[in-house]
């Protein structure tokens, strides 16, 4: 980040919780969308655990992970995370360019114990940050971390995904995406040559941007983008809009405006044949709750409902839909929805 249908079933060792049954504003959940081709993730719902590992240090942006996490994120219903780390600031500088075994042993713990407890589980590569100003200076690097991370997880259930590199941008950009990436989507294909690599589109995962790509012929690669507009709602301020603030969502006018959107993202699955997800997903802690709450339920049903499945950015620490002093914020991850089956 910058700054259900289905009711008590298993499957492949991933637990669906139910969803709400009512449809989020104009939008109902339908079932997921089908690759024909690429690969797909089973997520259901979604939700990223934020600016913990991420942090250049665990704990320097909020409270850390506790093991308690995962036990009560299930108990909200939630099935799958997104798990943002920040390898490069664990890792030495020069060749072989090892990853601190305290820290992969961190990741490592999380991942698992979100499987054990029927979660699906994406480790993403996140604030790479000297990779986006000189990102052929440390593309070599990218793919030595990658290398380390799919030995690490060679053996992890298939509900692992990794997710090459979090929001491309500066110098990072789509003239480079590729160059760049290849050589880490290589690595990982050592050791893990069919598990769904994630990859973010250019210009900080935008859907635009994602939409304009190419695409190399490996079969299981997921696309992505990320969703917090409009940005002056779903961000802090946005100086460069008018006005740099909204205090509310959901007008006649956004609704149309998120039509278009999906009108968007069923085109590019028509022409690439490939079904992205929405990695990140918010609106600004500085919104009220209920008008927070309101975003995430029809924005999450509105994707749900061409088949698209979404992460809500964030947990706790940043835009957080749970705090310790007060518990969940009412109504905002209850009422976000998924599509209304798995992917096979």
């Amino acid at each position: 980040m910058v700054r259900q249908g289905l009711a008590g079933l298993v499957l492949a060792g991933l637990v669906v919780a139910s969803a709400p049954s009512q449809a989020a504003g104009p939008f109902t959940p339908a079932p997921a969308a089908v690759p024909s081709k690429g690969a797909t993730l089973r997520l259901g719902k979604c939700i990223n655990i934020s600016n913990m590992l991420e942090a250049p240090k665990e704990g320097d942006w909020g409270r850390g992970f506790r093991d308690s996490d995962i036990a009560n994120l299930k108990a909200k219903g939630f099935t799958g995370i997104r798990l943002p780390a920040r390898f490069s600031t664990h890792a030495r500088l020069t060749a072989p360019y090892t990853i601190d075994a305290g820290f992969m042993k961190r990741v490592r713990h999380i991942a698992d114990l979100a499987t054990e407890n029927g979660m699906s589980v994406i480790i993403d590569m996140h604030h790479y940050e000297e990779l986006f100003v000189t990102p052929a200076a440390h593309t070599e690097r990218l793919a030595a971390l990658w290398r380390q991370i799919g030995m690490a997880f060679k053996d992890a259930p298939p509900t692992v995904y990794f997710e090459l590199i979090n929001e491309p941008h500066d110098k990072f950009d789509a003239s480079n995406l590729w160059d760049v990436q290849a050589p880490a989507l290589a690595a990982v294909r050592e050791s893990n040559p069919t598990r769904p690599v994630v990859i973010d589109g250019p210009s900080w995962a935008s859907l635009d941007g994602m939409i304009a790509m190419t695409w190399p012929d490996d079969p299981y690669l997921v696309p992505t983008f990320h969703w917090y507009d409009p940005a002056n709602f779903g961000f802090d301020k946005a100086p460069w809009m008018t006005p740099a603030v909204r205090e509310t969502w959901g007008n006649a006018g956004d609704i149309a405006e998120l039509r278009r959107v999906l009108d968007k993202v069923q085109g590019f699955i028509k022409r690439t044949g490939r079904v992205p997800f929405v990695g990140e997903l918010g609106a600004h802690e500085k919104r009220s709750v209920d008008q927070r709450a309101n975003f995430y339920a029809v924005n999450t049903a509105a994707f749900a409902s061409i088949g698209v499945q979404s992460c809500a950015w964030g947990y706790t620490n940043t835009h957080e839909l749970y705090r310790d002093d007060r518990g969940w914020l009412p109504g905002i991850a209850d009422g976000m929805v998924t599509t209304a089956t798995l992917p096979n």
